[in-house]
């Protein structure tokens, strides 16, 4: 299932972009990259994201800053993140990246793989949950215009009287129990 939206890679490092552009390469998915925290927030923001791979520790805007920042928004609050670090385990980064609900936290230098292989699981998922969503929104708009039209309608007038059909309505009230011929 292929998409318009890219898998942005992070980094502020150019030979570890690189590195993860030829990991990734393979799937066939668009690739867009980035080197701060800034510029990937901007290419968020403008949208066509599917998949954010971004590094902890960069200068000033950093990995966790930009996660912290997408999660407060609607309309990204739900791309999967994997984070990159070069720094080892860390239980207190790993406590703090996965209570922001990152998808994974991965350290360098990094199995290409592994790395393929959550990207494309995670990417691919979250293009069926938008595909999902979608849908959901044109099936409730089909089924809001068939009862916005009715509600505009006046009411059926009743049905006029004819010689065939149900006893009549007014026997109750003669005491007759005669029908209709």
């Amino acid at each position: 299932m292929l998409s318009d939206a890219k898998i942005l890679i992070v980094d502020d490092h150019k030979d570890t972009l690189y590195a993860l552009e030829s990991a990734l390469a393979p799937l066939g998915y668009r690739l867009g990259r980035a080197t701060s925290g800034d510029e990937a927030l901007k290419q968020v923001l403008r949208g066509q994201v599917g998949l954010l791979l971004l590094d902890v520790r960069m200068p000033g805007v950093s990995g966790l800053d930009v996660v912290r920042y997408l999660r407060r928004l609607e309309q990204t609050q739900h791309i999967p993140v994997i984070l990159l670090t070069g720094f080892g385990p860390d239980q207190e980064l790993t406590a703090t990246a996965f209570a922001l609900g990152v998808a994974d936290l991965v350290l360098k230098p990094v199995d290409p793989w592994a790395l393929r292989t959550k990207v494309r699981y995670l990417y691919d998922t979250h293009q069926r949950r938008l595909a999902l969503e979608q849908e959901i929104r044109d099936l409730r708009a089909l089924v809001k215009g068939p009862a916005q039209a009715q509600d505009h309608t006046p009411p059926p007038s009743p049905p006029h009287p004819d010689t065939h059909g149900a006893p009549r309505r007014d026997a109750h009230r003669t005491g007759a129990t005669h029908e209709r011929p």
